[in-house]
């Protein structure tokens, strides 16, 4: 399976900040098809957002935020668009990003991309050998493996402007728009596991999960 590749000059600038500033649910949607990026000083990643979740605060008994806001959770509580990072199961992190006014709780966790630019160097990050490689898919799906495709980890980015270029992690625009978006219910939480708020590009082969999504 071949990644389709685009130009990395067309990625050099950020979703601006009011664009996170809404409600999760809402964001989800017009998130997904857009390309998160990592520009290092030796190394240019980029990857489509093609799978997320939304997580509310205080009436979302799933969401980091439930409990009320902590040293943990704080980027959560605002400002909109920025990183937060937690550490899960003891061996992977997984990289959401804040939604809604400053002081008030949202955000969305990235659960799949497909990977774009800097494909070999991401294989590398994971460990992979990319030509013995049977499934490009197997990259970047799933949280922990797109975050350790992109050497995303708390320490190195949580609170991270995802809203500024100057970062060197945000997410770009590059003008791709998907047909028709996916919802589920979110998976791999036990509570308000059912509420529907799990958003996927249909069709993709990137994404998590159960394969027999139905609209």
């Amino acid at each position: 399976m071949a990644a389709v590749t685009i130009p990395a000059e067309r990625l050099r600038s950020a979703l601006p900040r009011e664009f996170y500033d809404r409600d999760p649910r809402r964001v989800c949607r017009e998130l997904l098809g857009k390309v998160l990026v990592r520009n290092g000083a030796r190394k240019y990643l980029a990857a489509r957002i093609v799978e997320v979740e939304a997580y509310l605060g205080k009436n979302d008994g799933a969401s980091h935020s439930f409990v009320g806001r902590t040293a943990r959770n704080a980027v959560l509580f605002g400002p909109p668009g920025y990183a937060y990072v937690y550490f899960i199961y003891g061996n992977h992190y997984c990289l959401n990003v804040s939604c809604l006014p400053d002081g008030v709780a949202g955000g969305i966790l990235f659960r799949a991309v497909e990977p774009l630019v800097g494909i070999e160097a991401m294989a590398k990050a994971r460990g992979l050998d990319l030509n013995g490689m049977h499934n490009l898919r197997d990259l970047t799906s799933g949280p922990g493996r797109l975050s350790e495709a992109f050497g995303i980890t708390r320490e190195r980015d949580n609170g991270k402007d995802l809203a500024s270029a100057n970062s060197d992690l945000f997410i770009a625009d590059d003008g791709f728009r998907g047909k028709k978006v996916i919802t589920t219910p979110r998976i791999g939480v036990t509570k308000a596991a059912e509420r529907p708020w799990r958003y996927v590009i249909a069709g993709n082969p990137f994404v998590s999960g159960p394969k027999n999504l139905q609209s």
